[in-house]
């Protein structure tokens, strides 16, 4: 564990509830470059220490909400940001601790929603608790999808048409609160994302591509009604990498709606692999 802050920089901080990848310590260092201050808790079995190592942290299992706000207290965090991505865990290996207990029956029928029902179901109580719940994309605007082309590349009208298709998949996925991508090639759907993710689907999408049709595309966007402070879509290297191996040709994200780890990365390994990356609107108007 990181040393405890001094004494005299016991004002208010922003209080960083961590899943794994880098954007936790990335909204760490944008807090600490405007000025602020963070406290990051981050969740045992998700979070990465070496992502979180330089900042006052603490590791804490999922389910020890008690100790989650004890610790979020004592440091004076008042504005929160959750940010990484977690595992849903089952109720046999929850293991709440008394305050988990409380809360879990306070978030109630929402534990057995969709990730969408349930992560607004917690922003709800966290709230109750007394603390502001900051998205992370209020601190990372340099790394949200903007409109249009991002690289070198752009996509041809039979991509645009993919993209069109996926939209809509997506949107109905989206409705039913069940995941936020899917794979379109030449107007067929290959694979629509669930709780497996995006990187599991991509590896799935290899083994269905159809030979004789142009390379299919990645349409990721944010769900309707999305509780946009928890879980806006995030793609990274790690996503252009299997979108290269699963011989795509694309992919587009949903602007101001979807988070890049590392967006120069991202972009130079697409036009490396001769892929296009755009983003696009959450509508269904005609692509620009």
């Amino acid at each position: 564990m990181a040393p405890e802050p001094a004494a005299d920089r016991q004002g208010p901080c922003v209080g960083i509830l961590a899943g794994g990848g880098p954007l936790p310590g990335q909204v760490a260092r944008a807090v600490e470059q405007a000025g602020g201050r963070v406290f990051i808790v981050g969740f045992q079995g998700f979070a990465e220490p070496a992502v979180i190592a330089h900042w006052p942290h603490r590791m804490i299992r999922l389910a020890a909400a008690g100790e989650i706000l004890s610790a979020l207290h004592e440091h004076h965090c008042h504005d929160l940001v959750l940010i990484g991505p977690v595992r849903r865990p089952s109720l046999v290996n929850l293991r709440p601790d008394a305050t988990g207990a409380r809360i879990l029956a306070r978030i109630g029928k929402a534990l057995f929603a969709g990730d969408d029902g349930l992560l607004g179901a917690i922003v709800r109580v966290l709230g109750e608790e007394g603390f502001t719940i900051r998205g992370a994309h209020e601190y990372l605007s340099g790394s949200v999808a903007r409109r249009g082309v991002m690289g070198a590349i752009g996509p041809d009208m039979a991509a645009r048409n993919d993209i069109m298709l996926g939209r809509r998949v997506v949107r109905e996925l989206g409705r039913l609160d069940i995941g936020q991508g899917c794979v379109v090639q030449g107007g067929l759907v290959l694979a629509v994302e669930a709780l497996e993710g995006t990187d599991r689907m991509l590896e799935r999408v290899g083994g269905l591509r159809q030979p004789d049709r142009p390379g299919g595309v990645l349409v990721k966007m944010a769900k309707p009604e999305q509780e946009r402070r928890a879980d806006l879509p995030t793609i990274g290297p790690r996503t252009i990498a299997g979108a290269v191996a699963a011989g795509l040709r694309g992919i587009a994200i949903e602007a101001g709606a979807t988070l890049l780890t590392d967006p120069a990365t991202c972009i130079a390994m697409a036009d490396e692999a001769g892929l296009f990356l755009t983003g696009i609107g959450g509508e269904d108007e005609k692509m620009d």
